[in-house]
């Protein structure tokens, strides 16, 4: 008898092709995310759950008795109650590596675009307000030859430090808890403090998981020490910033602007200040959002998910789960 496997989200046929050749499958049809009544009553009987977020906690392990495997088609896992998992020998997985150079890409951009103005004045043309002679009101930052901030070298962080470096010459400094001098010397990227980063950067750039210690990691007392030119970018997660603080910053000119792709809540609610600030660039959380990335992620899940369903060791098991 086949294992059974749930699918909580849509995955291109070919994948779920790939785990019906491994699993009995059922899944959520619906466009919206699946509600959480639902959810827990589709896990009852199954062995291996696919999803994207959605809190894998003590309640939806009760209605899962069997359940031996979550896989995740994300490289966060903040969904995960680690220790509810490991009382109940449930492993979780994710989806590291094939995001990394996507997630770069999208923080360059974010980058150019708040820096350049590219959003508001892509408006400013649009809207008809576009005249000879003006000039000075265009001007933005410029990017190369600047100082990056990075906080938090994993993986993405390097591919940033590599795009940032050998692109467009840029001084960067990086903030970590562990000190990477393998990066440093194929890199050229510098150690720093995390206050000595912020006062030094044009450019912060946040890349650290979320986790107890780095919620609300960047509040009042870190954008107080960032230049007033700094641009602030996060690609993380929204909850690693207390979002009032930034706000304040911005209001206040303590900062210049920010580009966005996380938030403290998602959506963003429709009265946020955020959403009237010209110079702020607000993205609906598409770090990994390219056809590409998402089949590969859709991939190693799968993977993930049956290797873990059949008993076998999953190639991409949380490590705090090992």
């Amino acid at each position: 008898m086949k294992p059974k496997v749930f699918i909580a989200r849509p995955i291109p046929q070919e994948v779920e092709e790939y785990i019906a050749g491994y699993c009995d499958v059922e899944k959520w049809s619906g466009e919206e995310t699946i509600p959480r009544e639902e959810l827990l009553k589709a896990v009852h009987s199954v062995d291996g759950l696919l999803i994207t977020g959605g809190k894998i906690d003590d309640e939806l392990l009760d209605h899962a008795p069997q359940l031996k495997i979550v896989s995740n088609i994300s490289v966060g896992y903040n969904n995960f109650d680690l220790d509810a998992m490991k009382r109940r020998g449930v492993l979780g997985t994710h989806t590291p590596y094939v995001l990394d150079d996507t997630v770069a890409d999208l923080v360059l951009g974010l980058m150019l675009a708040s820096a350049r103005r590219i959003p508001e004045l892509d408006q400013y043309v649009k809207q008809g307000k576009w005249r000879r002679g003006d000039d000075e009101i265009f001007f933005g930052a410029d990017v190369h030859h600047a100082t990056l901030g990075i906080i938090g070298m994993g993986r993405i962080g390097e591919a940033i430090a590599k795009r940032a470096r050998f692109g467009f010459d840029m001084k960067v400094l990086y903030s970590n808890r562990n000190r990477k001098q393998e990066a440093e010397q194929q890199l050229g990227v510098i150690y720093e403090t995390m206050e000595g980063l912020l006062k030094q950067s044009d450019f912060v750039v946040l890349m650290t998981p979320l986790t107890p210690e780095t919620t609300r990691l960047i509040g009042k007392e870190q954008f107080s020490m960032m230049k007033r030119s700094a641009i602030f970018i996060n690609v993380s997660r929204g909850k690693n910033v207390d979002e009032q603080a930034l706000i304040e910053a911005l209001e206040t000119g303590t900062i210049r602007g920010a580009g966005l792709d996380v938030f403290e809540n998602e959506p963003v609610p429709v009265d946020s200040p955020l959403l009237g600030m010209p110079q702020v660039v607000t993205l609906p959380h598409i770090g990994s959002s390219t056809a590409k990335t998402r089949l590969d992620m859709a991939r190693v899940a799968a993977e993930n998910l049956t290797k873990g369903v059949l008993g076998e060791m999953p190639p991409n098991l949380v490590k705090e789960l090992i």
